[in-house]
């Protein structure tokens, strides 16, 4: 038996970048940072706070979702699975590259804007009539 999953939650770090292929499959591939926070020991060692890096790949619907909704410095919790490929850059030399290849995603940050950074309308809210002249505060 094996198991490769993998659940992170953490911020996106630039805006998505969205490619459709050839036979019109959506794929999003973006940044997200997770952050373990600094601590001091008791002897009074400083631990600094760390960040890693992770490269997620998002396909099909999930992918159209992320173009649709998701923006740099939005909180997401993703469920997926570790890939690891190589190629070789541009001078000949190899490079390794770790992806989570994402099957589940929900966004977790509040929705007051737009994919563009602009703040979202909000509908206005009726205002409550004038209290019945009955003296009755209900």
């Amino acid at each position: 038996m094996s198991l490769n999953k993998v659940m992170l939650i953490g911020n996106v770090g630039r805006d998505p970048d969205i490619r459709y292929r050839d036979n019109g499959q959506c794929v999003a591939n973006m940044t997200l940072a997770t952050t373990d926070r600094g601590y001091t020991l008791q002897n009074g060692t400083q631990v600094p706070e760390r960040t890693e890096w992770h490269n997620l790949v998002a396909w099909g619907k999930l992918a159209e979702i992320v173009e649709k909704y998701v923006h740099k410095g939005d909180k997401l919790y993703v469920e997926g699975s570790l890939r690891s490929h190589s190629y070789d850059d541009q001078n000949g030399v190899k490079r390794y590259v770790t992806e989570v290849h994402v099957e589940n995603m929900e966004m977790l940050s509040a929705r007051n804007t737009s994919k563009q950074g602009q703040p979202a309308q909000q509908e206005q809210q009726p205002q409550n009539p004038a209290p019945a002249s009955d003296g009755m505060p209900f």
